[in-house]
């Protein structure tokens, strides 16, 4: 009992001081923009338009992806990891990549509207270089996701908060850096991420009859997390020019 709380000690200070070492310090990506906030029932809805998006789209979107293109491969940059210890060659075959996958351990990747809020569901599998060992390994994250709208870049994005890393048959001795490998390689390689351009929603209309044009960009969004659904409502502003005569 004393050794298996030793190696648990050791384990996590070992993965604090090197989580720094092989790691460096990262400050988690922000999103662009401001929050998305629950739609305001007080206010004219009068310009404003429901895009509703449910799980099944993300599930055929995904499904295309891991099929037609493979399992997504997130690799940091060239200098991650990399120590002058490490041999060239060993850094060539351990190339600290996390690849997501389809499904693994009974998770299923995905993203999911449930109880008010955005979750997706991430299994993967890796490689992690540690001095002179490669750590092989798998796992599955519980992750929420964020959302924000950027007006002048006219783009909700999103953001993945990673909640909780469970790994496979990893040595507890390397446990914690492999799962600073994994939250960080997903916040820098993922993070932020467009959701809706809402520029392509945007419209310009010729108003023949009186000479001139109609114009609407979208200048708020806000958001509803629906059982299986997530509902986005687009507010537009309207403005009107007339043609100069030629």
């Amino acid at each position: 009992m004393r050794r298996n709380l030793l190696v648990l000690i050791i384990g996590l200070l070992l993965g604090a001081v090197g989580t720094i070492y092989f790691l460096g310090a990262w400050r988690s990506r922000t999103l662009p923009g401001v929050p998305l906030r629950p739609p305001d029932q007080s206010n004219d809805a009068s310009s404003t338009v429901a895009v509703t998006i449910d799980e099944k789209f993300f599930d055929s979107l995904l499904g295309t992806i891991f099929q037609q293109l493979g399992p997504p491969q997130l690799k940091l940059s060239r200098n991650f990891g990399q120590r002058p210890m490490q041999p060239i060659a060993f850094q060539n075959s351990c190339n600290s990549v996390l690849a997501l996958n389809p499904e693994g351990n009974n998770v299923k990747t995905g993203v999911r509207f449930t109880g008010g809020k955005i979750t997706a569901p991430l299994a993967f599998t890796g490689s992690y270089s540690i001095l002179t060992s490669c750590i092989q390994f798998k796992g599955t994250a519980k992750t929420t996701v964020d959302l924000s709208f950027d007006q002048e870049k006219q783009t909700v994005f999103g953001r993945l908060n990673i909640e909780e890393v469970a790994l496979d048959n990893v040595p507890v001795l390397v446990s914690g850096l492999v799962t600073a490998f994994v939250r960080k390689t997903i916040d820098e390689r993922l993070n932020p991420f467009p959701v809706l351009r809402v520029s392509q929603l945007a419209l310009s209309l010729p108003i023949q009859a009186s000479g001139g044009s109609l114009k609407a960009r979208v200048k708020d969004v806000r958001a509803e997390v629906q059982e299986g659904s997530l509902k986005l409502y687009l507010t537009y502003d309207f403005t009107a020019e007339r043609e100069n005569p030629g």
